[in-house]
């Protein structure tokens, strides 16, 4: 797969995920755009002299729209953006059903509708747009309605855009990780099977596919991406 002479955007590239997405697609070629908003992710962030970095917030839509807009051209858009939290419904707040649909379901809408926008101003034929969902989205489990809920919506923005502009070229798809292989995921559970974790980099194989040219036929796809877990 290459992407020589593309521009490929990563939401959330400062992440453990987004990281690994950014360091395949530009060990392929492209050139990656990567917005950022937390200062203590972009210190560590290993790939700041390699990648274009704006300070953009994925919540605003004005925000969105220029950056967008601003981008000298797109071919593919990979959304990894997000957060997670889990509570049972009893002692989960209206506030917090609304933070987490925020990070995952809106800013995933405003940036495909930015990158539909700016694949159609381009003048090339088609694109690519990959969003992360979750496992939970298709194979709900107790402990999580703020989070399951929110991915659902990821999930149904994808197929629902994958059908609006499958006549234009634009190939949109989700994965769908489960816990994946991070340093925060083994602090948080030191207990579990790590090896049957998905690793970030196997994740980003799968979404690099998806947002190549060598996909031409797959679009509207739930992928899932669960290890062995």
């Amino acid at each position: 797969m290459r992407f020589d002479g593309l521009d490929c955007v990563v939401t959330g590239g400062t992440g453990a995920l987004g990281t690994a997405v950014a360091a395949r697609l530009l060990a392929a070629g492209a050139r990656v755009h990567v917005p950022w908003i937390l200062e203590s992710e972009l210190e560590r962030f290993p790939l700041r002299a390699n990648v274009a970095l704006s300070k953009v917030d994925l919540q605003s839509e004005a925000d969105v729209g220029e950056y967008y807009r601003s981008l000298p051209g797109l071919w593919a858009s990979v959304h990894v953006a997000g957060g997670f939290s889990m509570s049972p419904i009893a002692e989960t707040s209206g506030q917090e059903f609304e933070r987490l649909f925020r990070l995952n379901a809106t800013t995933a809408f405003l940036c495909c509708r930015e990158a539909v926008r700016a694949m159609r101003r381009s003048g090339r034929a088609g694109g690519r747009i990959v969003n992360v969902g979750a496992r939970p989205a298709v194979r709900p489990v107790g402990g999580m309605i703020a989070y399951s809920v929110s991915k659902s919506a990821v999930t149904a923005l994808t197929e629902s855009l994958a059908e609006e502009v499958k006549g234009e070229g634009i190939l949109v798809n989700a994965v769908l990780p489960s816990i994946m292989d991070t340093p925060a995921n083994r602090g948080a559970m030191p207990a579990a099977d790590h090896a049957s974790w998905p690793k970030a980099s196997d994740v980003a194989e799968a979404i690099a596919f998806l947002a190549s040219r060598e996909n031409a036929l797959t679009s509207g796809a739930l992928v899932p991406v669960f290890g062995r877990g």
